[in-house]
């Protein structure tokens, strides 16, 4: 059995490398009037714009799913799996967008968690109670509401790209 020396230039931490020590290393705080030209240049986006679309695309989809089919339990089950959606976004977006989540950071981030616990167990919920809700329930139809408005985080990403790319 052979044994290795083991070397120490200090505290050691396992899941450091040098990548990490590097971006560290180059690290440095914004002064306010950076901050502020970073915000002006870079506008975050309205948890409620991206909530508004949520639904807009939800009630398009659903009248696309009626359109299509003709069926109006197609269209209510659209319709309900977009508020699966729609309705724990606007919970999260009305927790996150209180005073109480901007006061100091440490308070913004468990505000965070407990508001993403929240939007997960309401929405867990309202899939559990579905098929009660909507009577006869389509489950593709929900699903495809469902995915169809969780894929509006990702247009409220490409909002703000094109935002940056034309203010320049």
């Amino acid at each position: 059995m052979s044994t290795r020396p083991v070397v120490k230039n200090g505290p050691s931490d396992g899941w450091a490398d040098q990548e990490d020590e590097a971006a560290d290393h180059g690290f440095r705080r914004l002064t306010r009037q950076e901050a502020e030209a970073l915000r002006q240049k870079e506008p975050p986006v309205s948890p409620w714009r991206v909530v508004a679309v949520q639904a807009a695309v939800g009630v398009v989809a659903t009248l696309l799913g009626w359109l299509l089919t003709g069926r109006s339990e197609v269209a209510w089950s659209l319709l309900y799996g977009a508020a699966a959606v729609v309705v724990p976004a606007s919970l999260m977006a009305r927790g996150m967008t209180s005073k109480l989540s901007s006061m100091a950071p440490g308070v913004s981030a468990v505000s965070f968690m407990l508001w993403e616990f929240a939007k997960i167990g309401v929405s867990v919920a309202m899939l559990a109670i579905a098929n009660r809700v909507v009577q006869p329930l389509v489950w593709p139809a929900l699903l495809v509401g469902l995915v169809v408005c969780i894929k509006v985080y990702w247009v409220a990403l490409l909002w703000r790209r094109t935002k940056s790319k034309t203010s320049r």
